[in-house]
């Protein structure tokens, strides 16, 4: 079981709260106009492999394109993917990476208004936005998709983490 992600993230500074010496105020530069960008990716709620592609916008296109990666990344087998009702997930572009998947990627549609049933949304992005870009400053958009696309990096390396992270004791129960 797969579970969908997607968030934003932007060049300028995401602070959080933050200690310092009494008396002295933290100071974080922040640059004038932001570049934003999207994760749109997939985990493996048992297994901790994630799949996330950066982009400009998080259209039904982009999604399509993961939903493609997931296949070529998993040539055989069934690929079953939890995911919210947003309308981004409805299109042409995402029902022809369905049919060319021949019944292999079964969608599962999370019932609307209830992130609670998944994790990995709130979670696991959470921990990237701790990681990545809380008090740090890019000062280009290449340096922020290097640093979020190292982050995965190190997640792949170290799928408990990813379990850890996203709460799934799905490895015990097996």
């Amino acid at each position: 079981m797969r579970f969908v992600i997607h968030t934003e993230s932007h060049t300028r500074c995401a602070s959080r709260g933050m200690w310092s010496p009494k008396g002295q105020q933290v100071m974080i530069p922040t640059p004038g106009q932001s570049d934003k960008y999207y994760g749109v990716g997939a985990v493996n709620y048992h297994t901790g492999e994630t799949v996330v592609q950066f982009h400009r916008r998080k259209r039904r296109k982009e999604i399509a394109q993961v939903l493609e990666a997931l296949v070529e990344k998993h040539p055989s087998g069934t690929i079953y993917l939890a995911w919210d009702n947003g309308s981004q997930h409805e299109d042409d572009e995402v029902e022809a990476v369905l049919r060319a998947a021949a019944g292999r990627l079964v969608l599962l549609y999370l019932p609307t208004y209830s992130p609670w049933l998944n994790p990995i949304e709130e979670m696991l992005w959470r921990h990237f936005r701790r990681e990545v870009t809380h008090c740090e400053l890019f000062e280009t958009k290449q340096a922020l998709l290097t640093a979020a696309q190292d982050c995965f990096d190190r997640f792949n390396q170290c799928p408990q983490k990813i379990l850890s992270v996203i709460g799934s004791n799905a490895a015990k129960v097996a």
